[in-house]
């Protein structure tokens, strides 16, 4: 291969790839979104314009998670050469974190740790020459990544990188905005520059279809359902026409509290509010059955029935508990053998991968954790399949460093299959996998593309979607397509808005690598 050659750079570590150095030049010359599919390498294109910018001062670069930190730590310290590279997180205490940032170089860390430091005045950004935000589509609202964005100086320059902002002009533009992200520079897998590194991905959407008792109970959960939006219809809250969906109870959640805090206690608010909570938690349970399966929905009933029983905050699970259909919908659950055919379809998948490559690696998504213990339990009954699991630390999963662990067990073939919640989807390394599972569609285009990034990034790879007929896996799955088509348009919008409409920036800019080295350039908007 062609090696980039760069005095910071080890010899032979990166290979010089057109549309990276392209790229480069860009984040090189204006504060930049970076957006690239995953595999294409968004780090590479970071480690190069960190590379330039250490002349200048020091480089911050923030990830959200630490397995992610520590990802890019390994990888910027093996790549980086006469140069320190530190990890912080938020478990090293704040006068530590300013030693780092006083002795390191290159400082990798998660944006809270940073973002309390900055506020509460442990050091600043005066030393830094670049931030890096990875996965930036996340800074919006009051997320770290804004206020550390807040403390940059005038003569930093600041680069996003994503795989997936999302088809919301108006959140893209709000990160742009809040990052002081002034260009965007996008690259598709069609794109010619980026075509001849790119690997296959087939995408295979399955469908199966629910057993009669499950879909009796979605049946029985849906006219449950239609009573409640009914009543949220009558008080005017709703219209007959709109779907029950959780968007829209949502919504209709978001206006009530509203009206609540600015003082209204009207029976239309009270009652409002306690018809959409119950909407809410049939909305869940209908996903449940219609997606998961039966394990994961009596889970689900047993804890209405829980909650139903305490005194405060139970009122909504009361309500539908008392309801005789959902007795029926117990009854069912209660006497029934049937498991939803994503299980066995799952299983079916995994022992065909393994079978045709017994070195294969697969990573298996489920929404929810009730499904990954039940798919982890199921997957481990195939011969030759080595199973982990990969969970978030909430409510007693894994810590950090299992996270970590884990993901390193996977890479060395110690597990060559893992179950995984939504924490496997962003950013983490798992480039030899082979194929993905989809347990269900997600409707979110960002989480779309980040659980298909998985595989397909060092040889040809498979994605299998499950999707359950005539359920909400097909509302999800076509909503996902859809926001995903429209992304591409809505950026290249948002892109054309920034080069007419931002002001150039008061940074210093150059044009390219080799002028940047001389100290002379032109802007890049």
């Amino acid at each position: 291969m062609n090696a980039v050659s760069h005095p910071r750079i080890a010899p032979g570590k990166v290979e010089e790839r057109k549309y990276q150095t392209a790229m480069v030049n860009g984040c090189i010359g204006c504060n930049t979104l970076v957006i690239l599919p995953t595999g294409l390498g968004k780090t590479v294109v970071a480690l190069r314009v960190a590379a330039e910018f250490l002349s200048r001062g020091k480089v911050l670069i923030l990830a959200p998670t630490k397995p992610l930190a520590d990802q890019h730590s390994r990888f910027f310290s093996e790549s980086l050469v006469d140069t320190s590279v530190a990890v912080m997180t938020g478990t090293m205490k704040p006068e530590k974190r300013a030693e780092t940032v006083s002795s390191s170089d290159v400082i990798i860390s998660t944006p809270q740790c940073v973002a309390n430091d900055l506020e509460s005045g442990k050091y600043n950004l005066d030393a830094f020459s670049l931030v890096i935000y990875d996965e930036a589509h996340r800074g919006v609202g009051n997320y770290s990544y804004v206020t550390v964005a807040g403390h940059c100086w005038s003569g930093m320059r600041s680069v996003g990188m994503t795989a997936s902002p999302g088809s919301d002009y108006e959140k893209i533009k709000e990160v742009c905005g809040n990052l002081d992200l002034r260009r965007i520079d996008i690259r598709s897998d069609d794109d010619p520059d980026v075509s001849p590194y790119v690997y296959d991905t087939y995408i295979n959407r399955i469908e199966v279809n629910l057993p009669p008792d499950l879909v009796r109970i979605s049946s029985i959960l849906r006219s449950m359902l239609d009573t409640h939006a009914d009543s949220l219809a009558s008080l005017g809250l709703m219209d007959r026409g709109w779907p029950a969906s959780t968007k829209h109870m949502l919504m209709i959640g978001a206006g009530l509290q509203k009206r609540a805090a600015n003082g209204e206690r009207s029976m239309t608010v009270f009652r409002g509010l306690s018809l959409q909570a119950v909407c809410i938690k049939l909305l869940h349970a209908i996903s449940l059955v219609e997606t998961q399966g039966m394990t994961a929905l009596r889970i689900y009933l047993d804890k209405l029935v829980t909650e139903s029983c305490q005194e405060k905050g139970g009122k909504a699970a009361k309500t539908i508990v008392n309801d005789s259909r959902f007795k029926e919908v117990v009854r069912i659950s209660q006497n029934t053998n049937a498991e939803h055919p994503k299980i066995s379809k799952a299983m079916s998948l995994v022992s065909m991968i393994m079978a045709d490559n017994p070195g294969s690696k697969v990573l298996v998504f489920s929404q929810y954790r009730d499904t990954c213990d039940l798919l982890v339990s199921k997957l481990s009954q195939i011969p030759g399949a080595r199973v982990g699991k990969l969970v978030g630390q909430a409510n007693g999963g894994l810590k950090q460093k299992e996270q970590i662990d884990l993901l390193t067990k996977f890479r060395s073939g110690e597990f060559n299959v893992v179950v995984s919640t939504s924490v496997g989807e962003e950013g983490l390394d798992v480039s030899s996998t082979n194929a993905v599972i989809f347990y269900e569609p997600v409707p979110s285009e960002i989480r779309t593309i980040q659980r298909r990034g998985r595989t397909g990034r060092k040889n040809d790879g498979e994605v299998y979607v499950l999707i359950a007929r005539g359920t909400m896996d097909e509302v999800s799955d076509r909503s996902s397509k859809r926001k995903e088509d429209d992304m591409r348009g809505r950026l290249e919008k948002l892109s054309e808005e920034l080069s007419r409409s931002s002001p150039h920036s008061s940074r210093r800019k150059q044009s390219g690598i080799d002028d940047f080295r001389d100290g002379i350039g032109k802007t890049i908007v």
